[in-house]
Protein backbone atom coordinates (compact mmCIF):
# COMPACT_ATOMS: atom_id res chain seq x y z
CA UNK A 1 0.00 0.00 0.00
CA UNK A 2 1.45 3.35 -1.10
CA UNK A 3 -0.08 6.07 1.08
CA UNK A 4 -0.11 9.15 -1.14
CA UNK A 5 -0.56 12.80 -0.13
CA UNK A 6 -1.07 15.66 -2.59
CA UNK A 7 0.17 19.18 -1.79
CA UNK A 8 -1.55 21.84 -3.88
CA UNK A 9 0.04 25.21 -4.68
CA UNK A 10 -3.25 27.09 -4.96
CA UNK A 11 -2.15 30.11 -6.96
CA UNK A 12 0.07 28.09 -9.27
CA UNK A 13 -2.99 26.00 -10.09
CA UNK A 14 -5.22 29.08 -10.35
CA UNK A 15 -3.03 30.69 -13.01
CA UNK A 16 -2.90 27.35 -14.81
CA UNK A 17 -6.71 27.26 -14.83
CA UNK A 18 -6.79 30.75 -16.36
CA UNK A 19 -4.44 29.56 -19.12
CA UNK A 20 -6.57 26.47 -19.70
CA UNK A 21 -9.81 28.46 -19.93
CA UNK A 22 -8.24 30.79 -22.45
CA UNK A 23 -6.88 27.91 -24.55
CA UNK A 24 -10.24 26.14 -24.35
CA UNK A 25 -12.02 29.17 -25.85
CA UNK A 26 -13.35 30.36 -22.52
CA UNK A 27 -14.59 27.00 -21.25
CA UNK A 28 -15.09 26.97 -17.48
CA UNK A 29 -12.30 25.34 -15.42
CA UNK A 30 -12.10 27.26 -12.11
CA UNK A 31 -14.86 25.27 -10.34
CA UNK A 32 -12.25 22.53 -10.01
CA UNK A 33 -12.93 19.42 -7.92
CA UNK A 34 -9.36 18.96 -6.72
CA UNK A 35 -9.99 15.66 -4.94
CA UNK A 36 -11.45 14.14 -8.09
CA UNK A 37 -8.55 15.46 -10.19
CA UNK A 38 -5.86 14.14 -7.82
CA UNK A 39 -7.56 10.76 -7.49
CA UNK A 40 -7.48 10.36 -11.27
CA UNK A 41 -3.64 10.35 -11.21
CA UNK A 42 -3.17 7.67 -8.55
CA UNK A 43 -2.80 5.00 -11.25
CA UNK A 44 0.15 6.92 -12.73
CA UNK A 45 1.93 6.78 -9.39
CA UNK A 46 1.46 3.05 -8.97
CA UNK A 47 -1.12 0.29 -8.85
CA UNK A 48 -0.91 0.23 -5.05
CA UNK A 49 -1.26 4.00 -4.55
CA UNK A 50 -4.12 5.11 -2.31
CA UNK A 51 -5.21 8.65 -1.50
CA UNK A 52 -4.25 9.47 2.09
CA UNK A 53 -4.76 13.26 2.23
CA UNK A 54 -4.80 16.46 0.19
CA UNK A 55 -3.48 19.81 1.45
CA UNK A 56 -4.35 23.03 -0.37
CA UNK A 57 -2.20 26.14 0.22
CA UNK A 58 -3.36 29.59 -0.84
CA UNK A 59 -4.20 33.11 0.43
CA UNK A 60 -7.16 35.47 0.25
CA UNK A 61 -6.47 38.42 -2.06
CA UNK A 62 -7.92 41.02 0.30
CA UNK A 63 -5.88 43.76 -1.38
CA UNK A 64 -8.01 43.33 -4.51
CA UNK A 65 -11.31 43.78 -2.64
CA UNK A 66 -11.68 47.56 -3.17
CA UNK A 67 -11.78 47.13 -6.96
CA UNK A 68 -13.21 43.62 -6.99
CA UNK A 69 -15.44 43.29 -3.89
CA UNK A 70 -16.49 39.72 -4.64
CA UNK A 71 -13.03 38.22 -5.06
CA UNK A 72 -12.52 37.12 -1.45
CA UNK A 73 -16.08 35.81 -0.98
CA UNK A 74 -15.81 33.73 -4.17
CA UNK A 75 -12.58 32.23 -2.86
CA UNK A 76 -14.11 31.57 0.59
CA UNK A 77 -17.04 29.75 -0.99
CA UNK A 78 -14.68 27.65 -3.07
CA UNK A 79 -12.67 26.79 0.05
CA UNK A 80 -15.88 25.57 1.69
CA UNK A 81 -16.38 23.18 -1.24
CA UNK A 82 -12.81 21.91 -0.97
CA UNK A 83 -13.04 21.39 2.79
CA UNK A 84 -16.38 19.63 2.40
CA UNK A 85 -14.65 17.14 0.07
CA UNK A 86 -12.09 16.39 2.80
CA UNK A 87 -9.25 18.67 1.71
CA UNK A 88 -7.15 20.42 4.37
CA UNK A 89 -6.91 24.11 3.43
CA UNK A 90 -4.07 26.20 4.83
CA UNK A 91 -4.43 29.90 4.10
CA UNK A 92 -1.42 32.19 4.12
CA UNK A 93 -1.25 35.90 3.31
CA UNK A 94 -0.31 38.60 0.83
CA UNK A 95 2.27 41.17 1.90
CA UNK A 96 2.70 44.65 0.45
CA UNK A 97 6.13 45.32 -1.02
CA UNK A 98 7.44 48.70 -2.20
CA UNK A 99 9.65 48.44 -5.27
CA UNK A 100 11.11 50.91 -7.75
CA UNK A 101 10.18 51.07 -11.39
CA UNK A 102 13.27 50.06 -13.40
CA UNK A 103 12.51 52.80 -15.96
CA UNK A 104 11.34 55.89 -14.07
CA UNK A 105 12.78 54.86 -10.66
CA UNK A 106 9.56 55.85 -8.92
CA UNK A 107 8.41 53.61 -6.04
CA UNK A 108 5.16 51.69 -6.32
CA UNK A 109 3.34 49.08 -4.31
CA UNK A 110 3.01 45.41 -5.20
CA UNK A 111 1.45 42.58 -3.23
CA UNK A 112 3.16 39.20 -3.08
CA UNK A 113 1.83 35.95 -1.73
CA UNK A 114 3.95 34.94 1.25
CA UNK A 115 4.58 31.69 3.10
CA UNK A 116 2.98 29.20 0.68
CA UNK A 117 6.28 27.80 -0.63
CA UNK A 118 7.61 27.55 2.91
CA UNK A 119 4.38 25.93 4.13
CA UNK A 120 4.54 23.29 1.40
CA UNK A 121 8.22 22.64 2.06
CA UNK A 122 7.68 22.23 5.79
CA UNK A 123 4.69 19.95 5.19
CA UNK A 124 6.80 17.58 3.05
CA UNK A 125 9.34 17.10 5.83
CA UNK A 126 6.62 16.86 8.49
CA UNK A 127 4.70 14.16 6.60
CA UNK A 128 7.79 12.03 6.04
CA UNK A 129 9.18 12.54 9.53
CA UNK A 130 5.88 11.45 11.10
CA UNK A 131 5.56 8.56 8.62
CA UNK A 132 2.13 9.82 7.57
CA UNK A 133 2.62 8.78 3.94
CA UNK A 134 4.92 6.98 1.54
CA UNK A 135 4.62 9.39 -1.39
CA UNK A 136 4.14 13.16 -1.62
CA UNK A 137 2.84 14.60 -4.89
CA UNK A 138 3.57 18.32 -5.27
CA UNK A 139 1.06 20.01 -7.56
CA UNK A 140 3.11 23.00 -8.68
CA UNK A 141 5.75 24.08 -11.14
CA UNK A 142 7.45 26.49 -8.74
CA UNK A 143 11.19 25.88 -8.36
CA UNK A 144 11.17 27.46 -4.88
CA UNK A 145 10.00 24.06 -3.63
CA UNK A 146 12.98 22.19 -5.10
CA UNK A 147 15.33 22.55 -2.05
CA UNK A 148 12.74 20.89 0.18
CA UNK A 149 12.19 18.10 -2.36
CA UNK A 150 15.95 17.51 -2.55
CA UNK A 151 16.28 17.47 1.24
CA UNK A 152 13.33 15.10 1.63
CA UNK A 153 14.88 12.63 -0.81
CA UNK A 154 18.18 12.80 1.08
CA UNK A 155 16.71 12.40 4.57
CA UNK A 156 14.03 9.86 3.66
CA UNK A 157 15.40 7.67 0.84
CA UNK A 158 12.59 5.14 1.26
CA UNK A 159 9.97 7.82 0.54
CA UNK A 160 9.00 9.24 -2.85
CA UNK A 161 8.43 12.76 -4.16
CA UNK A 162 6.45 13.28 -7.36
CA UNK A 163 5.60 16.45 -9.28
CA UNK A 164 2.19 16.88 -10.88
CA UNK A 165 2.67 19.91 -13.12
CA UNK A 166 -0.40 22.09 -13.68
CA UNK A 167 -1.16 22.88 -17.32
CA UNK A 168 1.52 25.23 -18.75
CA UNK A 169 3.43 25.10 -15.45
CA UNK A 170 5.86 22.27 -16.14
CA UNK A 171 9.46 22.97 -15.13
CA UNK A 172 12.61 21.44 -16.59
CA UNK A 173 14.65 21.81 -13.38
CA UNK A 174 12.01 20.01 -11.33
CA UNK A 175 11.69 17.35 -14.02
CA UNK A 176 15.45 16.69 -13.86
CA UNK A 177 15.24 16.53 -10.07
CA UNK A 178 12.71 13.71 -10.29
CA UNK A 179 13.17 11.84 -13.58
CA UNK A 180 10.33 9.43 -14.15
CA UNK A 181 8.33 10.83 -11.25
CA UNK A 182 6.51 13.74 -12.83
CA UNK A 183 3.25 14.12 -14.71
CA UNK A 184 1.78 16.95 -16.77
CA UNK A 185 -1.88 17.87 -16.37
CA UNK A 186 -3.64 18.34 -19.71
CA UNK A 187 -6.04 21.26 -19.98
CA UNK A 188 -8.89 18.90 -20.83
CA UNK A 189 -8.43 17.16 -17.47
CA UNK A 190 -9.65 20.28 -15.69
CA UNK A 191 -12.96 20.21 -17.51
CA UNK A 192 -13.49 16.56 -16.57
CA UNK A 193 -13.17 17.25 -12.85
CA UNK A 194 -15.54 20.07 -11.95
CA UNK A 195 -17.86 20.37 -8.96
CA UNK A 196 -21.56 20.16 -9.81
CA UNK A 197 -23.29 23.52 -10.08
CA UNK A 198 -24.72 24.20 -7.62
CA UNK A 199 -22.63 22.19 -5.18
CA UNK A 200 -24.47 20.95 -2.10
CA UNK A 201 -22.34 20.61 1.04
CA UNK A 202 -22.79 17.76 3.49
CA UNK A 203 -24.74 20.08 5.84
CA UNK A 204 -27.20 20.93 3.06
CA UNK A 205 -25.75 24.33 2.22
CA UNK A 206 -25.93 25.15 -1.49
CA UNK A 207 -23.01 26.96 -3.13
CA UNK A 208 -23.29 28.08 -6.73
CA UNK A 209 -20.38 28.53 -9.09
CA UNK A 210 -19.57 32.23 -9.62
CA UNK A 211 -20.99 33.51 -12.90
CA UNK A 212 -17.53 34.68 -14.01
CA UNK A 213 -16.05 31.20 -13.51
Amino acid sequence: MNRTVFLIDGFNVYHSLENASKDLSGKSTKWLDIKSLCSSYLGNIGSNAILKDIYYFSAYATHLSPNNPGVVQRHRNYIKCLEDSGIHCEMNRFKEKIIKCPNCKQPFSRHEEKETDVSISVKIIELFHNDECDTVVIVSGDTDISPAARTAKLLFPAKHVWFLFPYKRSNEDLRKLNPGQNIKIRKESYTKHQFPNPHILSDGTTISKPATW
